[in-house]
């Protein structure tokens, strides 16, 4: 689990440590054991664990949410509406193409329709 805190350092008999540097290893072991605990701890936190996917979960939501609503809006009558609005103005602001393109297929439907 843990690093040896003695690993990299020469060998060394015991009477040859000072106490010093057996408190340095003591301190090492301590923060290596306290990492583990930590990791151990995080790991068996179920609640903490589901609070996090719940979250995930409900972010994804959220996004797919906002997703689906922007579709539907673009494709809601009021964009039907608004185009509408559109083609009204921009038929009223060029009438005579428009009277000539009408004037047109009335005469082909008048065509078609006497020809039976």
């Amino acid at each position: 689990m843990g690093k040896d805190p003695s690993e990299g350092r020469p060998p060394v008999s015991e009477s040859e440590r000072g106490p010093e540097e057996i408190r340095e290893d003591i301190e090492a072991t301590r923060r290596d054991m306290g990492d583990t605990v930590g990791e151990l701890a995080e790991k068996t936190d179920v609640k903490a664990q589901a609070k996090r996917k719940l979250y995930d979960v409900k972010q994804s939501a959220t996004g797919k949410k906002d997703e689906v609503l922007g579709r539907t809006r673009e494709a809601s009558p009021d964009a039907a509406v608004s185009a509408g609005e559109r083609v009204s103005r921009a038929a009223s602001e060029h009438r005579v193409p428009l009277v000539v393109v009408g004037a047109l297929a009335a005469g082909f439907v008048t065509g078609r329709l006497t020809r039976r």
